[in-house]
């Protein structure tokens, strides 16, 4: 598919005033996930504001230049990186262990993705997703990070303000449900960036108290690579857990990548589909050395492109230098910082009930869905939903091996639609077929 009314192809460079402007879009669309996910993520692993703004800045650094590599390096298509989901929902599942096992798990996880995409091997273990598998991974990404969504919503100065906090998250949920609805072009494709601008706004005024602020003085300029992972922290159950989740971050890659490639129909897709992706691993093991959660490519470019006509790769540059020199500065940091916990949670609601809508889509998309098909993806999902809200002490009490994997809904829910789709109620093969 091409789109007739494309001004800029992929090595096309825009005019200059054109590509500041291109790259200043593009840089909202990743700075509210890099946001997001950062605020989430920090907030888990650190309680000190200083610790929460440096794991930003790292985030910020790493997203500069992972985007860089791939429009240069990588796949070299106009496609947004930002933080992975799947990891996000590992992360959460594992705060019960060391903080430098986790990030080793992503840095191996990384690596292993590297290795299998570069000597072709991906495409064996792709295999075992199928239409209904991948349905059921999209549902209980959204599921499994329900407990997290839930806290953040719930984040109020005092116990009599939580009701104002969930009836203010219900407005703006709304708010965005029709935003979606009436809005058109790249308003519509940028709609979760006012969501955060008139989301936070709207907070300071009906909800004080409910922003965060920093108040020492911080410098202009500050390096950020301090805690990082500088040596392996292995737990053999953490490694796994976080194996299956990137198997879902590298199917997720791959739809990413082929969908803007199916958009443009650029030459040699299926090397800038390995590259793509061999630089992806990479760009996770970089993750798990400062200690941030991984990236991933967003498939949601193709609806910016269709709606502004621009597909130049090159018009993401400046989002990457600005990116670049945003990560190492801690005032402007600081300042993003303020977005508050309930705005954060109900973005994040939203994006995860697009990914539960995609997740029904794929599995009633296909003809002939029977009982045994929707069995095949409730159980699963039933079972991670009970794992994800099971009591620390109850995940406490299985072996030290387990942990890890027992203790991770999504994790749970994967091998359960593995071994239902693959050997207990394995489709019938047609004889001929």
């Amino acid at each position: 598919m091409s789109l007739p009314d494309i001004r800029y192809n992929i090595d096309d460079q825009p005019p200059p005033v054109a590509l500041f402007l291109f790259g200043v879009q593009w840089l909202a669309v990743m700075g509210v996930a890099a946001i997001i996910m950062g605020k989430v993520v920090a907030a888990l692993h650190y309680t000190d504001p200083a610790a929460q703004f440096l794991y930003m800045q790292k985030l910020l650094f790493l997203i500069a230049v992972a985007l860089i590599g791939q429009i240069f390096l990588g796949h070299r298509l106009p496609l947004v990186v930002g933080p992975a989901v799947i990891l996000l929902v590992g992360i959460i599942s594992s705060m019960q262990q060391d903080i430098a096992a986790i990030y080793s798990s992503i840095m191996i996880g990384g690596l292993c993705l590297s290795i299998l995409c570069a000597s072709g091997l991906f495409r064996y273990v792709a295999r075992l997703f199928t239409t209904r598998v991948v349905a059921t991974i999209l549902i209980l990404i959204a599921l499994t990070i329900t407990p997290t969504i839930l806290k953040l919503v719930l984040t109020a100065p005092g116990p009599d303000r939580v009701p104002a906090n969930l009836l203010f998250a219900l407005i703006l949920l709304l708010t965005m449900i029709a935003g979606d609805r009436l809005l058109k072009g790249v308003w519509r494709s940028t709609l979760l960036v006012w969501a955060l601008i008139g989301g936070s706004l709207g907070c300071a005024w009906l909800l004080p108290g409910t922003t965060a602020t920093y108040q020492s003085s911080l410098p202009l300029f500050a390096p950020m690579f301090s805690q990082c992972t500088t040596s392996l922290s292995l737990n053999p159950g953490l490694i796994l857990s976080f194996l299956i989740c990137f198997v879902a971050l590298a199917i997720n890659d791959v739809g990413s990548i082929e969908s803007i490639g199916k958009l443009l129909n650029p030459p040699e897709m299926e090397r800038r589909l390995t590259r793509g992706m061999v630089l992806t691993g990479i760009t996770n093991v970089a993750a798990g050395f400062l200690g941030v959660i991984g990236l991933v490519n967003f498939s949601l470019t193709t609806g910016i492109i269709a709606s502004n006509g621009n597909a130049s790769r090159i018009s993401f540059l400046p989002a990457g230098l600005i990116l670049l020199l945003v990560a190492f500065m801690p005032p402007v940091v600081a300042f993003v910082w303020n977005v508050p916990a309930v705005v954060v949670g109900t973005i994040l609601l939203h994006i995860m009930s697009m990914q539960l809508a995609a997740g029904l889509m794929v599995a009633f998309g296909t003809s002939g869905f029977t009982f045994q098909d929707a069995l095949v993806i409730s159980l699963p999902v039933m079972v991670s939903v009970i794992v994800s809200y099971l009591p620390p002490e109850a995940v406490a009490s299985f072996p030290a091996l387990l942990t890890p994997l027992a203790g991770n809904g999504f994790v749970v829910g994967t091998l359960t639609v593995l071994l239902l789709e693959h050997v207990l109620l394995r489709r019938a093969v047609e004889p001929g077929k």
